[in-house]
C-alpha cells in the first residue's frame, strides 16, 4: 500500500476495513461450514474445450496474487454501509479459464456469461468479457493476511473489481459453468435485477456525521470515493450549495480500490448542509440524480445536515 493512501483522519474509516466489520450481505441464513477434505471446483460448459475440477489442495499449489479490491453491494444506499476495502490472496481467475480453453465472446467463444454456484446452491452471473479483460479478478483464499473467513465465502469465493457483488462475488464457491445470459438467469436477475451491473461512481462522508453537533472552527470533512476499474481522479465538497471545493485525496493504491478524502472546513454556527461529488478516472462526474439501489445500483450525491455549536 503506497504511503498516504490511509489519511488518518480521526473520525473516518480506516483505508483497508478489518475483517470483523466488513459487511456482509448475502442470502444465507446459516453461514456454511465447509469441509475442504472433500471440497471440489468444477469448470465446465459452453466453450470449455478441457473441464476441470480442482480440489483445495490443487487450487493452493498454483501461483497466487494479493490485491488490494474494494466490494461494494448493488443494495448500498447513497452514503450506506455496504462498501468494503480489502487486501484479497487468491489464484487470477482468467487464468484458470484460459487453461480450460474459454475464449471471451470478442475472440470467437461461444459462451458470455460465467455462472458461479455456491455449496448452498446460490448462482451469481458475470460476464465472461468482463473477467478476461485483465482486470485481476480473484478466486479468494485469504482476506486481510488471513485464511478466507467462514461468513465472507471459506474456503473459496470469486472477486471481481468493478462489478457489483451480487454479478461478482459468489461465496462458498463450487461450481463455475460457462453459458449464455439468453439461456440462463441467476438468482438475482430472476428477481429483477440487472443481468449486468458495474459499479457506478460513488463518494460518501464519513466525519461529521450526519446530524453531529461539533463546534465550531476548523474543522476536517472527510470519507472515501470509489470507481472501481476506473479509479477517483477528484473528489469536492460543497457547504449549503455553495461553490465546490476540492478536497485532498489519498494516494491512488490501484484503479480497484476506493480513495480517502479530506477537506478542510472552517465551520460557523448554524445548521449546514454538507455535499460530496466524485469524478473517475475517465472524467466523468458523479451522478447527481437520486436513484434507488434497484435494479442496478444507486445515484445520487451525499448529502448530510450538522448542527455547528458555538466556540
Amino acid at each position: 500500500m503506497p504511503a498516504g493512501a490511509d489519511l488518518k483522519v480521526p473520525g473516518a474509516l480506516p483505508f483497508i476495513t478489518p475483517n470483523r466489520v466488513f459487511y456482509r450481505v448475502d442470502t444465507a441464513l446459516v453461514v456454511p461450514r465447509v469441509d475442504t477434505t472433500d471440497w471440489q471446483l468444477r469448470i465446465h460448459g459452453d466453450g470449455v474445450r478441457r473441464p476441470l475440477v480442482l480440489s483445495l489442495d490443487d487450487l493452493l499449489a498454483r501461483p497466487m496474487v494479493e490485491r488490494d479490491i474494494t466490494l461494494t453491494c448493488v443494495s448500498n444506499e447513497v452514503g450506506g454501509p455496504y462498501a468494503g476495502n480489502a487486501r484479497w490472496l487468491g489464484v487470477r481467475l482468467a487464468d484458470l479459464l484460459r487453461e480450460a480453453g474459454v475464449r471471451p465472446p470478442s475472440q470467437g467463444g461461444p459462451a458470455d456469461q460465467l455462472v458461479a454456484r455456491s455449496v448452498d446452491g446460490m448462482t451469481i452471473g458475470t460476464p465472461v468479457e468482463t473477467v478476461l479483460d485483465g482486470r485481476e479478478a480473484l478466486l479468494a483464499v485469504g482476506m486481510n493476511g488471513e485464511p478466507l473467513p467462514f461468513e465472507h465465502g471459506f474456503p473459496v469465493r470469486m472477486v471481481v473489481p468493478g462489478l457489483y457483488g451480487y454479478v461478482s462475488a459468489c461465496k462458498w464457491l463450487r461450481e463455475l459453468r460457462l453459458t449464455t445470459f439468453d439461456a440462463y438467469d441467476a438468482y438475482w436477475v430472476r428477481r429483477s435485477w440487472a443481468a449486468r451491473a458495474p459499479v457506478k461512481t460513488q463518494s460518501r462522508i464519513d466525519t461529521p456525521r450526519a446530524y453531529a453537533a461539533p463546534a465550531a472552527g476548523r474543522l476536517p470533512v472527510a470519507g472515501v470515493a470509489w470507481a472501481q476499474h476506473r479509479g477517483i481522479a477528484r473528489v469536492e465538497v460543497r457547504v449549503d450549495g455553495g461553490a465546490w471545493q476540492e478536497a485532498r485525496l489519498g494516494a491512488e493504491d490501484g484503479v480497484d480500490t476506493w480513495r480517502q478524502w479530506v477537506w478542510p472546513w472552517d465551520a460557523t454556527p448554524g445548521r449546514h448542509t454538507l455535499e460530496v461529488r466524485a469524478t473517475d478516472g475517465t472524467g466523468a462526474v458523479q451522478v447527481e440524480r437520486r436513484s434507488p439501489p434497484a435494479p442496478d445500483g444507486a445515484t445520487g450525491w451525499h448529502r448530510i445536515e450538522v448542527d455547528v455549536r458555538a466556540g
